[in-house]
């Protein structure tokens, strides 16, 4: 909207779709309006103009427009995000706030909904609230909204062409490679009425962080055990499918390959099971809330590695259920369908029993899974020390574990160094970490040493 459309949206006055707010103080209002609008039409709130037209203009600080869009959006359910701006008129800053009529409703704003009926906002009744909801008929999900401003030309044909070629060998999807694009598209489900969905652009965008600049994937191999000092650090952006094979990548460029004979043959297998970070990643990629502002993060240190997904577990899964049978529930389901076509993922909910297994089948500890500050964490752990066995433990041997983490190994003069204590309460501690199956004893004599479990 350019300067002169909007002065001449002014002179108009208020209208179903046009709605006047002379200042800031007047939250409420705001948000009321926009549930008006989300139920009922498309619309525009300006705020900085009286009732009457008059340019009164807005003061604006740092934060202005970051608060109002999280007010709007902490206050709104469904969540609503508006695209606001900021235009001058008269040299007075004027806030722009454009609402889209929702695809699910009733939206809500503080418990409370309502519709726009001329210029003005009316409370809706709870049997309009019923029917409301009854019309709107079935969920639309953030990946199956529409991606404004995209176009065909925003789309890597060549990978449209590979995923078809994939689906055909992975699920004998019945589609042709030598179908248009824009049929295959369709195909999939990933076009609404000629336009593109936010899914078809994070797995076929050529930029995909063009219209979704969170979409990334960051990887880092850190020194030790704490997030203090990079080692190796890089952001994968383009599509997602690109992102989980590149950060499954990075991880096998900063783990161990050991190699061993068996029989007469040369086994190799790697310090983690790459199918289960696989599986981790994958899934980190294909649920993660891709309407909040962080990225999926790949950890590694020295004894372990961390898959960061963006958001909380999609409802009504809880942490205990990823350890037992549970039904697949997806939070994206266009880019779950394509996964699944593709084999990357089951749709079984089957994915984190297939991470235990792999875990305990190559010798290691149970992952753990947990929720910390609103992010599902998954956790592959390289020794078998737990939390609930560190607190049994001694400041010592506590501390001894740590060096055991970086260094790999400890003999019984350097326990001492390291502590200050003497031989005898050295070898004491040492050897109840061993009863504890903390730490394993190895070699003889005076070439004796111990490594963590």
């Amino acid at each position: 909207m350019n300067k002169k459309e909007l002065e001449k949206l002014i002179e108009k006055g208020e209208s179903r779709s046009f709605e006047f707010k002379e200042s800031l103080s007047v939250k409420d209002e705001i948000g009321e309006s926009v549930s008006a609008f989300a139920n009922t039409c498309d619309g525009v709130i300006l705020i900085g103009i009286s009732d009457s037209g008059e340019v009164k203009g807005v003061q604006l600080g740092k934060k202005t427009i970051e608060g109002l869009a999280n007010y709007i959006k902490q206050n709104t359910d469904n969540n609503v995000y508006p695209d606001i701006s900021v235009k001058k008129v008269d040299e007075k800053d004027i806030i722009i706030i454009k609402v889209n009529e929702s695809d699910e409703k009733p939206v809500f704003f503080r418990g409370k909904a309502y519709k726009r009926v001329g210029k003005s906002n009316h409370k809706l009744s709870a049997s309009e609230i019923r029917k409301l909801a009854k019309e709107s008929g079935k969920k639309v999900y953030w990946d199956e909204q529409v991606c404004e401003n995209a176009e065909l030309k925003d789309i890597d044909e060549e990978k449209v062409k590979w995923f078809i070629r994939k689906a055909k060998a992975e699920r004998n999807f019945d589609v042709e490679l030598e179908t248009p694009v824009e049929e295959a598209l369709e195909r999939l489900e990933l076009m609404k009425n000629g336009k593109l969905t936010n899914a078809t652009i994070l797995l076929f965008g050529k930029k995909p962080q063009k219209f979704f600049s969170q979409a990334e994937t960051r990887c880092a191999r850190f020194k030790g055990i704490e997030p203090l000092e990079f080692i190796d650090m890089k952001v994968f952006g383009g599509n997602i499918i690109n992102q989980r094979n590149d950060a499954v990548e990075f991880v096998k460029e900063h783990i161990k390959l050991h190699a061993k004979i068996v029989g007469t043959e040369r086994v190799e297998t790697w310090e983690y099971p790459i199918e289960a970070i696989r599986e981790a990643i994958t899934n980190a990629v294909c649920h993660r809330d891709y309407e909040i502002s962080s990225n999926v993060q790949i950890r590694i240190f020295d004894d372990r590695i961390e898959v960061w997904g963006c958001g909380p577990l999609p409802k009504p899964l809880t942490i205990e259920d990823l350890k037992k049978k549970h039904g697949s529930v997806l939070r994206n389901h266009l880019i779950g369908k394509c996964f699944f076509l593709i084999k990357f993922i089951e749709k079984w909910g089957t994915g984190t029993n297939r991470i235990i297994k792999e875990c305990l089948k190559n010798g290691l500890p149970e992952p753990l899974f947990e929720l910390i500050t609103e992010n599902l964490i998954v956790t592959f752990r390289k020794y078998k020390v737990t939390e609930e066995g560190l607190k049994q433990l001694n400041e010592r041997q506590m501390k001894a574990v740590d060096f055991l983490k970086i260094h790999k190994k400890i003999t019984r003069s350097e326990y001492v160094k390291l502590i200050g204590c003497s031989e005898r309460t050295a070898f004491r501690d040492l050897e109840e970490l061993v009863k504890k199956k903390i730490i394993t004893r190895k070699g003889k004599g005076k070439k004796t040493y111990y490594e963590l479990v």
